[in-house]
């Protein structure tokens, strides 16, 4: 057997916050599929309207309706103190 080891964690208290000067983005991939998942993506999109049309336009071109949606935001760190 190895050696024993321990660790000692501590708290570090850190608040999180949406950074207003960055654009969230949303995305899409199709998951529908028989035998794999047909895999067609949205790319990045700006607005969830945007990503709402994209899938409603591959639903209608494929006759696909399972997908996987991200969203992504930029957040920045308020760090607070070591406890």
């Amino acid at each position: 057997m190895g050696a024993t080891r321990s660790y000692r964690f501590r708290k570090y208290h850190v608040a999180t916050a949406i950074d207003s000067l960055t654009l969230p983005t949303f995305e899409a991939v199709c998951v529908s599929g028989e035998e794999r998942d047909c895999g067609a993506t949205s790319g990045e999109l700006h607005t969830p309207e945007e990503l709402t049309r994209w899938i409603a336009g591959h639903c209608a071109q494929t006759g696909h309706q399972s997908y996987e949606q991200t969203t992504r935001t930029i957040v920045r760190a308020e760090p607070g103190a070591w406890q």
